[in-house]
Formats: C-alpha cells, structure tokens, sequence
C-alpha cells in the first residue's frame, strides 16, 4: 500500500500521474472537478458557490437510538412533514431488555411519526439500517444522511454521509448540511484479493495505514483503478462501511456492470447509474491498493486501526500481546488488570467467542464463505461461541432456501435475526477476561458491553468472517483463512422483497396529521437551555489525556441506550465508564446556571463562586450578576472518534455543558453535535495545560467574540494568587453555526 504524499492525476481511470509530473491538458482546479465526488456535491449544493457547500439530501435514515430525539428536536421546532423520504429503523435495541417497555414504546413513537408525518418504519428484526438502504434506498449520483457513522453506501454510487441528530432536523427543517469542500482522495485499487481474504481484510489494511496520520481526515474517498472491477458487489460494500473507521468525511466508488447487476436483482434497475472520474481527474491524495498483497488481518483490542496481518500476530504473538497490553492501559487508565497472554494456550491464541455480524459483516457473501469454511466441522463443546447475524430478513430466507443457514447450525453456530446489538454492547457481551473475534465495525474499550466501574473487561478483535470461521472451525484457536484449502461455492443471491411489503409501513411520502403520536412513559422533551451568556465562568470537570476520546467513552453503548429517549435519564450515564465522578460534578456546577434563570444569586446554591467571583472582580470590577453565566467544560485531548450519536454532545449539555476544550476534534461529526447543542468547541495548542480538573476559568466577551469572529479568545484560569491568562480559538464557524451557539442549541435557533 502507498500513500502519496502530494496531489495525483488520474488520467483516463488507470494512469497514475503525480503532481509537477508531467504536462496534462487541464489545470488542477479543472481536472478536481471531475472527480465523482465533485460531481455529486455540485449536484446536491444550493449555495451557487463550490468552496462553501449547502447541501440538500436527497434521502434520510435512523435507527432507534436516534430517531426519537431527533423527531423530538424537530417537532420542537415546528415539523409538519417530512419533506423527503425518511426511514426509521428498529435494529439496536430490538433484542435488548433492559428498561421494561421502554424499547417497544420506543418503536411505537416511530411508526406513529412515520404514519403522521409521512415516513417509511421498518420493524425490529427485519434489516440493520445499513442494509435496508442499501436494498431499498440507495440509487446512483444520490446522497443520503444517516443518523450513524457508518452511512455509506458509495459502492453504489451514493454519496452518504453519517451525522448527529442536529444536521437531520435541519434536513428536516428543508435546512442544509453547510460545509467546505472536502478534499477528495482516490483509493486506487488493482490486482484481485488472494483466496482467503475478505472486505474486512482490506478495510483493516486501510484503517491501518490512514487513521493515525489523518490522511482522510474529513475527506471524501474514491475508489477507482483496475481492481474495482476484480470484487463483488457484497465485498465492496464491506469494505466501503470501514471507511467510517478512517475518519473520513464520506465515499464514493466508481460503479459497474456488478452494481447495475445488484440494482436489477433488487428491483431497483431505474436506480443504477454509471459513474466514473473524467478523462482527467484531480486528487488531493492517493492511496494505492494492490489487492493481491493483502493478507488476512486482525485488529486487536481496543481499536480498528490497531492492525496486524493474522500471520505477523502469531509470528509474534508473546510480544504483540504485550503491546496491546500496554497500550490498553492507556485507555483503561489502569482501572483494571487486563491481560490477553493468559489467553495463550501450547503457543497458539485461544478465542471464546466468534460474532459475525451486522452492516459490517452480515451480508451475504461473508455468511455463504464462513459456511463454505466451516462445513462439516464444529465449534467444540468448549468455550468458544459463534453467533451469526445475517443483515436482513431477505438474506436470512435467501440462506435458508440455499442451505446454508442449515450448515451454520450443523456446526454448532446460532443464526439470529438482523440486529446491531453486538457491535455496541447491546448483545452477545462475552465473558470477563473473555477474548472476542468479531466481523463488526468496531472494538474500542468496554464496547462490547463489559462495565469496567463494575470490575469486568472483555474485549474485541476485528476479523474478516472468512478467518473467523476457520477459527471457529478449529476449535476456537485463531486461523487465518488462509489457512483453508478447500473451495468458495460463491452461490447467486436471489432477492425477494416479499417480507418488506408485507411488515414494512411505506406512507409513500403522504402525511396524515390526523395520527397521535403514541408516547411512552421515558419519552420526555428536551429541557430548555439558556442563550449564551455576554461572560462564562466554566467549572473544569473532568480532564481527560488518552490520545482519543471515542463517543462511546463520552456517553457508554449497550444498555444505556434503553434511555436515549430521556435526554436528562440518559445523561447520569455520560462519562460512566471513562470518569464515574463527571456527572456528580456536573451537576454542582449546573445549578448555579439554574439560580440565574430563575432570578437568584448562583453563589447561594453554589458557594466556591463567592471566592472565584471576588477574584474575577479584582480584575473586571464591573462584573455583575446578569453579566455571566455558568457551566462545565471538559478537556480532551481529540474527542469524538467513533459513533455519530448527538447524545455525546448533548447529554453534556442538559448537564449544564457550556464547552469543550481540545487539541483536535477526531470527526467533523462530533464538532457538529457539539455546536448544535450550543457548545463552544475551543480548540487549544498541545503541551502543559495551563488549567487542570477542578478550576474555574473565565471567559470574558465570549459572545461578542462569536458575534464578532474573533480568531482568539482570552481565558482565565481562576487561581489562588488570582487570574492566569491563556488562549483558545473557536475554529472555522458558519454564520449560521454561530447563531446557534449565540442562541443556545439549534431547538432555540430555530424558534426564532
């Protein structure tokens, strides 16, 4: 794999041309707009300008973590109907129990809304989020935003992008997703994948090479070159849903005579449409794949880009081990002992669970290969565990009519229904100390359900379906599938859309005002939440040094979704596994805000302000009360890595949240969430903080600085020997970004 390290030409879809290489018969500002990309923003943007997007999506999608807050927001805000289609699915807590009626009244709330304002619902059980779009609602040049990070769907051709709830009601609100042009990085792919290697094989090569050095960081990723052609519908959707784990903005693939064939057995012919770069295309980087060099591969615990080929770990294993050992330290904060060489049995790597799963790895040709591999074998009668989750009811009937649901049960496997719970804690938790292997999206700390403040951890490895099955098929102890030599059937896929047309709701775009809203018990509104002040007094409460902060730290997966429909239930989980003591501390410094909404003096409910409002006084006597607000902060080092979930943000927020301060923000994503809800997302130099958890910092004029745009902000720290000064920056905003966080939240910017 190569990365270049300057601008690429491709000319005519196969010649690599390096920037200052040769004489080409466009310009680079040309020659960029012929990338597929461009093609589709110009499409999609209503701004008139191609530097400042703003964009209109062409569809939506949820899931019920997150439709119900967003539906929320959006009737706060005076929703009538959807102004395009918008499909809630019912794929993350569908098996999960915990909450009594909360998940069913949940799904309730979805269709009444799908009825009454015009939508699709699609029931639990019936397909994952992702694979319903891509069966259903996908079609070529489109663009699609999904409340989920992992919205993608550019290997068939349509742009789509995952966000937080926010950037949803505003599509909602015939609002548009504002942003820069992306940079746009073509993924050359050639050659063809050896026997034995899967789209998750590839994808963690990927992740491996890209996610630490940000080399896709906000950009779109366009796949191109020779090898597209050498892979499967199924295998290029595999490895297009990974691209979320790189940090990219979205993707897009060149499409063929394969994805015109995918669209047809769907149904959907109409929907196909050729894309390709022009004769000659721009790029602001390359990554070049040749498709034979790579083998299988693992991603150890606790994230995806934490690659290994299957051969080097086991080459290696004591020492690899050890390093994955030390570095979950890191990110465990030495709460607990975690150890996976004990896991090491006659020198071979001994696994107690295999999962093969969801938008990742429950398609179907990752289903038929891991049948072809274990057939006439068995998992054991030992620890080990395999459960498969095929990613829709069409493909479960297509393996039950094909005969391969039957030799998945044969073996020992448990075939369930189409469910997201195991990619985040809301199903198949293992064991403590337990080792998983999991064709899934992600593995980083406590996701797959282990509660760390209760004394457990377990943890995740990433494989391809095809390697965890010749684990599974050898008793647990970790194979690479390369290992297998025997064939792939590769069976035709027949689609049969009967089951959604009998269970799933289409309103077919009409609305019907006349349906109540069914609402359950926890489904509750959104508390109300100030303007921003003319000055902040920030109370540090939690202050957080791991490299990367992922969303699922900020607010924990799993069962604590059961509450996603409360904000300020929800919120006593935020935090949990990453620092207990957050919400505690939170809530001290809220009240103090809630004292000035209703008239009284912040420093009667919350006495240390006395001393830190005499010292800010020294320095700004006129300071009065009136004159400020207050709230908490966080520190970390680059937050928001991983799921698209808005509750990292706002469950902050309710909490009396005012900011976060970070060296970077790891997604473009979580800075949005963060803005939507009215926090002001500082970004601060690396090196020695001139702050630490507990102080209390004043923020002078912050309103006037974000009316104003200034490009640096004064803070100070609130000390002993009295003020500190430092500085921090706001980033690029929009106008309209800016008038959110002047009015609070988007719910208040939109009550205008």
């Amino acid at each position: 794999m190569k990365l270049y390290d300057k601008g690429v030409y491709l000319v005519n879809g196969l010649k690599i041309v390096e920037e200052g290489q040769e004489q080409l018969p466009l310009s680079k500002e040309e020659a960029s707009k012929n990338t597929i990309a461009y093609g589709i923003l110009k499409d999609h943007n209503t701004s008139g300008n191609m530097e400042k997007l703003q964009i209109k999506f062409d569809k939506l999608t949820s899931h019920d973590i997150t439709f119900v807050g967003i539906i929320q927001t959006a009737r706060a805000s005076g929703l009538e109907k959807f102004p395009v289609p918008y499909v809630l699915t019912n794929c993350h807590n569908s098996l999960c129990a915990v909450g009594g009626t909360i998940n069913e009244d949940d799904h309730m709330f979805g269709l009444t809304c799908a009825k009454k304002y015009g939508g699709v619902y699609v029931p639990p059980h019936q397909a994952v989020i992702h694979q319903y779009a891509r069966e259903m609602l996908a079609g070529g040049g489109k663009m699609i935003l999904g409340s989920d990070s992992h919205t993608r769907y550019g290997a068939l051709g349509t742009m789509a992008m995952g966000e937080g709830g926010p950037e949803l009601v505003k599509q909602l609100l015939s609002q548009t997703y504002d942003i820069n042009m992306p940079g746009v990085v073509a993924v050359y792919l050639k050659g063809c994948p050896r026997p034995g290697v899967g789209p998750q094989d590839v994808a963690l090569a990927i992740i491996g090479e890209v996610f630490a050095n940000g080399y896709v960081k906000n950009k779109v990723m366009e796949f191109v070159g020779p090898g597209v052609e050498n892979l499967s519908a199924d295998f290029r959707i595999g490895i297009d849903v990974m691209t979320t784990e790189t940090t990219c903005l979205s993707s897009i693939w060149k499409t063929d005579a394969k994805i015109e064939e995918f669209y047809a057995i769907h149904g959907r012919s109409e929907d196909y449409k050729e894309l390709k770069p022009g004769d000659v295309a721009y790029y602001d980087g390359m990554i070049e794949i040749d498709l034979d060099e790579i083998k299988p591969m693992i991603a150890m615990p606790f994230h995806p880009s934490n690659t290994y080929t299957i051969d080097e770990l086991k080459a290696n294993l004591l020492d690899i081990l050890d390093d994955v050992e030390k570095k979950a330290q890191v990110s465990l904060d030495g709460k607990i002992d975690f150890s996976l060489r004990e896991k090491v049995v006659d020198g071979k790597l001994y696994v107690d669970q295999g999962i093969i799963a969801g938008c990742a790895g429950g398609g179907f040709e990752n289903i038929c290969a891991a049948a072809d591999i274990l057939k006439g074998s068995s998992i054991g009668y030992d620890a080990f565990t395999l459960s498969v989750y095929p990613a829709s009811t069409p493909i479960y009937m297509e393996l039950a009519k094909n005969g391969t649901l039957a030799v998945l049960l044969e073996t020992g496997a448990v075939v369930k229904t189409a469910f997201c719970g195991p990619c985040f804690g809301a199903g198949d938790t293992p064991a403590n100390n337990a080792f998983s292997i999991r064709h899934t999206t992600r593995n980083f700390p406590n996701r797959e359900g282990s509660k760390i403040q209760n004394g457990q951890i377990s943890s995740v490895a990433l494989m391809d379906a095809r390697s965890i099955a010749a684990t599974a098929a050898n008793k647990g102890f970790l194979t690479s599938a390369e290992e297998y030599t025997g064939g792939y059937t590769n069976p035709k896929y027949y689609f049969d859309k009967t089951i959604y047309e009998n269970r799933v709701f289409d309103s077919k775009g009409i609305a019907d005002p006349s349906v109540e809203i069914q609402f359950g018990p926890n489904i509750k509104d959104w508390p109300k939440m100030p303007a921003l002040a003319e000055n902040l007094i920030l109370k540090v409460v939690s202050e957080i040094h791991d490299p990367v902060t992922t969303t699922d730290e900020l607010i924990p997966s799993g069962e604590t979704s059961s509450f996603r429909s409360n904000p300020l239930g929800l919120a006593e989980f935020t935090l949990s596994r990453k620092d207990p003591a957050y919400v505690g501390r939170a809530k001290e410094v809220k009240v103090a805000q809630e004292a000035i909404d209703a008239g009284e003096c912040p420093a009667k409910v919350l006495p240390e302000l006395t001393e830190v409002l005499d010292k800010i006084a020294d320095k700004f006597p006129g300071i009065k009360e009136g004159d400020y607000g207050v709230g908490s902060t966080i520190f970390a080092v680059k937050p928001g890595d991983g799921s698209a979930r808005e509750q990292a943000a706002s469950c902050q927020k309710v909490l009396g949240g005012w900011a976060n301060i970070a060296n970077e923000y790891a997604t473009k994503r979580y800075r949005s969430n963060l803005i939507n809800w009215g926090m002001l997302p500082f970004l601060i130099p690396e090196g020695e903080l001139p702050f630490k958890n507990g102080d209390y910092l004043y923020v002078p004029g912050i309103r006037k600085a974000v009316e104003e745009k200034s490009e640096v902000i004064t803070v100070y720290t609130v000390g002993e020997s009295g003020l500190k000064e430092f500085t921090v920056t706001l980033g690029e905003l929009t106008d309209d970004e800016r008038e959110i966080i002047l009015k609070g939240c988007l719910i208040n910017y939109n009550r205008r």
